[in-house]
């Protein structure tokens, strides 16, 4: 359990949650379901996977991008 509290969070930046949150409410507002929101540890951007097969991707700096 010690170990967990030593770990370094990667947390999302401000831009970066408030793109992910405008995203978000527009593909609800498009009456598209939402799946998955999930912050990639790895490389800091949030993940958003939602209706058929839309996959997007928002850098630390708000920026985002389609996945194809």
């Amino acid at each position: 359990m010690q170990e967990y509290f030593n770990e370094v969070s990667i947390l999302p930046t401000v831009e970066q949650a408030l793109k992910s949150l405008y995203l978000c409410q527009s593909l609800t507002t498009a009456y598209q379901p939402i799946y998955m929101v999930r912050l990639d540890e790895r490389n800091g951007k949030v993940f958003i996977l939602a209706g058929e097969d839309i996959q997007i991707l928002v850098s630390r700096d708000g920026n985002w991008e389609f996945l194809s």
